[in-house]
């Protein structure tokens, strides 16, 4: 019964100790970062086709993906990010992969802050001719 209780002493010690080491590196020996690395990343994509209804017609929630393809069907065809309020510190990078059609990003909750300009939005406008493609950070 001893040798149990010092082998689960041991194990809970050694586990305990891991949380001290809190950074994971991925083709690293020496991670610098929480986490680090030394290569390529990969990130989920994800194509959303607008609903054609334009800008009086309902949004098309943005619910998963980081590398996010919008394909709007009509001008302004309204594309909604979920609230940074309930998804904090997400980072979104959204393309109008339209040639000719317009794309509305708003969001449930929250202001859009354009790099393009010092005022706050409630929505942004993508289009070749201006802005096609934003890196969107949740706060």
């Amino acid at each position: 019964m001893r040798a149990l209780r010092v082998i689960i002493s041991g194990l809970l010690l050694g586990f305990a100790g891991l949380q001290l080491q809190a950074q994971v590196g991925i083709n690293t020996t020496n991670p610098l970062s929480t986490l680090d690395i030394n290569g390529n990343l990969s990130v989920k994509t994800v194509t959303l086709t607008g609903n054609g209804s334009g800008n009086g017609g309902a949004a098309i929630p943005i619910n998963d993906g980081v590398y996010i393809s919008l394909v709007p069907q009509a001008t302004d065809d309204k594309f909604q990010l979920p609230s940074p309020v309930a998804f904090p510190g997400r980072v979104y990078v959204i393309r109008n992969i339209s040639n000719t059609i317009t794309a509305q990003l708003t969001t449930t909750a929250g202001l859009l802050f354009p790099k393009t300009s010092t005022m706050v939005a409630t929505q942004e406008y993508l289009f070749e001719s201006t802005t096609r493609t934003l890196i969107m950070n949740s706060y």
